[in-house]
């Protein structure tokens, strides 16, 4: 499935990509969001709200960047880009009773690591600079969430959720 969608990236023409990538990050905030709401229905601890929320506000933050940028080069208007979405997390109907954490965290994960993957290969590609850093930072930002995502992982499996 990856190799699939990576190739359907390729295709993509820039203003194509970036469409794509500022809805996947706007998504990716909305529902890290309301992971964090869910998280804060169920009584988990502040650490794991807190983390979801900033892994939104984060999340949002590269799709404000990632529009910046088109919008000097295409406009305020989107292009339609009909390929799934990598970041899109499928952890929402999962998410009912805090034994559920532990599932949530590991596709969580691996969703922050396949849109690293997938940044780090379209910065090889890239031949625009601007777009190039752009995509390596986000690559080194999406290692991050993994990271924190792990970590939290990590304190559920040692006991503290």
């Amino acid at each position: 499935m990856v190799v699939e969608i990576l190739n359907e990236i390729r295709k993509l023409d820039e203003r194509e990509l970036l469409s794509y990538w500022i809805k996947g990050e706007y998504e990716e905030a909305e529902t890290y969001w309301k992971l964090a709401e869910r998280a804060k229905e169920l009584g988990l601890p502040e650490e794991v709200v807190n983390t979801f929320k900033r892994l939104g506000d984060e999340s949002k933050g590269h799709g404000d960047e990632l529009y910046k940028i088109y919008r000097q080069n295409y406009g305020d208007e989107l292009v339609e880009v009909n390929v799934p979405n990598v970041e899109s997390l499928n952890v929402l109907g999962k998410f009912w009773k805090v034994e559920d954490l532990k599932d949530v965290l590991e596709i969580a994960m691996e969703s922050e690591k396949l849109a690293e993957t997938i940044y780090r290969k379209l910065a090889e590609e890239c031949k625009k600079e601007e777009l190039k850093r752009v995509y390596l930072t986000l690559a080194d930002v999406e290692r991050g969430h993994y990271e924190s995502l792990k970590k939290l992982a990590g304190g559920i499996v040692n006991g503290r959720p």
